[in-house]
């Protein structure tokens, strides 16, 4: 591949028109991207390099971001975080980048593609912080990816994504652990992200109501016939995200003597 040839990305569920050029990658610009590229520098300028560096718009009006070297880790390397310590890592970035977007002030006409409202304003979180974004190769560089839908939220939201996704938190065949390894995989997350007491209790009511909000979107959305959203109810995400949800609610007493005893 020379610097000038486009290369398909593929990966995650919405990632249309997004190509690699170089070491750079090509994705379709919105509204938000001037607020995402202000987020993206800050987080670089503290010290978070688990994400690629915002370098501008092309001649073709499309965000320019620096390429991050590896593979997704979904679904084909997701047995690359069965290691309780590669799961810790995952913990130990999120909370690297929350830390890092603590101070950072969005510009005065920053404007973000909210998709699912958070419980709060708390920081500029990422809201889709999960093995379909996340590149690895190993045990070299992590970066999370697709930025796009940073918006403002709260710490706790953006982690109890992160903990569907990577725990898992799912009674799918084929995916759910035992609902005792699940337990100690979520303990893993949370001790290497460093909740307080405090903060768990809340956590763990957050862990279900993440996943039916995501339910809820895909159904709204899909009712207006909105793409990719419709596509996605179509296929049946909305479904998986509904029992993911009222398995997830099942076990909060289990997911809280987890995270609490001892």
């Amino acid at each position: 591949m020379t610097s000038h040839d486009e290369l398909p990305l593929a990966g995650g569920n919405v990632s249309g028109g997004v190509v690699r050029v170089g070491d750079t990658v090509r994705r379709p610009a919105g509204p938000w991207t001037p607020a995402v590229h202000a987020l993206l520098t800050h987080l670089h300028a503290a010290g978070f390099t688990a994400a690629p560096r915002p370098l501008g718009i092309d001649d073709r009006g499309r965000e320019v971001l620096t390429y991050a070297p590896g593979d997704v880790v979904w679904p084909d390397r997701f047995a690359l975080l069965d290691p309780e310590e590669r799961l810790a890592r995952v913990g130990r970035t999120i909370r690297a980048f929350h830390d890092a977007v603590r101070d950072f002030t969005p510009p005065p006409d920053a404007r973000w593609r909210t998709l699912v409202p958070a419980d709060g304003t708390e920081i500029i979180a990422h809201h889709d912080l999960a093995p379909w974004n996340l590149v690895t190769d190993g045990d070299g560089p992590w970066a999370f990816i697709d930025w796009d839908t940073a918006a403002p939220g709260t710490r706790l939201w953006d982690l109890a994504y992160a903990a569907h996704g990577f725990v898992p938190l799912t009674d799918r065949p084929g995916l759910r652990r035992t609902d005792a390894d699940a337990a100690r995989r979520l303990r893993v997350l949370v001790d290497a992200y460093g909740l307080d007491e405090p903060e768990r209790r809340r956590l763990v009511p957050l862990l279900a109501r993440r996943a039916q909000a995501m339910h809820d979107f895909l159904r709204t959305r899909a009712a207006r016939g909105e793409q990719p959203w419709a596509r996605m109810w179509s296929e049946g995400h909305g479904d998986v995200w509904r029992a993911d949800a009222e398995y997830t609610e099942r076990r909060a007493a289990d997911w809280e003597r987890a995270l609490l005893d001892g």
